[in-house]
């Protein structure tokens, strides 16, 4: 760990008096360059012995968790600038980021929301209606839990466990697992859970969270349709499906500095390679990470004394 500090520093330097670079310019080189101090650490590997092989796993983590082609290229481009300080200051005799290619722009991804513009369209959400508690707490549940929104509509009560500050998911292949959720999320749930007393559940829908007037489950189309509606209530003009909730969700931990394994694992991805050991990540761990790095938990770790 000293040898990846003393070496971040004599990059930074590098940075700055070789080439010149701006305050903003090397701050975002080094953020590139943490990513992948850290994937290094998780693949119990120095700088020096990071392989192209390494290096083509870190990228297709990256696409896996749904970055944008952009984002990937611009990362690939701090790790090579990265790699040509070593070799230049003779640390290394081989580039490993030589044959390393940046991924096709051109290929049409999901829209990233900003944090403004999530709390623009839960703002919008009108709470004077029966449904707007609980389209507030959905939308917040969504972002704050980066779920896909067949987890969104299947979570059932009994999932929330609210002293822990977790939730248990039901994903891909009904296999579970249990995510942080934002003190945030949890008292927009409060708040919707006394109007979804004055509704009757249907049976077999009693447990489920979110309810439609109907008294069942609501549908996928019913998601997309009330996060349409108040994306254009909030005057932002991007194409924004529940997907880009989650989407957004990984982005934000990514550029906060999360590790990638972790946001992986909240995400309920498998492993990119089968060869690769399972490395179970421990809730204590999920939600360090978390609360370190997602907007929504920045909030609550500033409000607590």
């Amino acid at each position: 760990m000293q040898a990846s500090n003393d070496i971040r520093k004599k990059y930074e330097i590098y940075l700055r008096l070789e080439r010149g670079l701006s305050p903003n310019s090397i701050e975002a080189y080094l953020a590139d360059l943490d990513k992948l101090l850290s994937f290094g650490v998780d693949e119990g590997k120095s700088y020096k012995e990071i392989t192209y092989e390494d290096l083509q796993q870190f990228i297709a983590q990256l696409a896996d968790i749904g970055i944008h082609p952009r984002s990937q290229a611009r990362i690939i481009s701090g790790i090579k600038s990265f790699y040509r300080f070593l070799l230049l200051d003779d640390y290394i005799e081989c580039d490993p980021t030589e044959l390393l290619e940046s991924p096709k722009i051109g290929l049409k991804l999901p829209e990233v929301l900003t944090v403004n513009e999530i709390n623009a369209i839960l703002d919008s959400i009108d709470l004077s209606t029966p449904e707007g508690h609980r389209n507030r707490a959905m939308l917040e549940t969504l972002y704050s839990c980066g779920l896909r929104v067949s987890e969104l509509i299947n979570l059932r009560y009994a999932d929330i466990y609210p002293e822990e500050q977790f939730i248990r998911v039901l994903g891909k292949g009904n296999k579970q697992r249990l995510v942080p959720i934002s003190e945030i999320a949890l008292q927009e749930i409060n708040n919707y859970l006394k109007d979804r007393s004055q509704v009757v559940p249907k049976k077999g829908f009693e447990d489920t969270l979110f309810l439609s007037r109907r008294g069942t489950a609501l549908s996928r189309i019913m998601v997309f349709h009330i996060i349409k509606v108040q994306t254009a209530a909030a005057g932002i003009h991007k194409t924004v499906s529940p997907h880009t909730f989650r989407h957004s969700f990984a982005t934000h931990l990514l550029e906060g500095g999360a590790n990638l394994r972790a946001i992986q694992e909240m995400l309920g991805h498998e492993q990119i390679t089968t060869t690769q050991i399972y490395t179970h990540i421990d809730r204590t761990f999920l939600r360090q990470e978390i609360l370190a790095h997602h907007p929504r938990y920045k909030i609550q770790v500033m409000r607590e004394p």
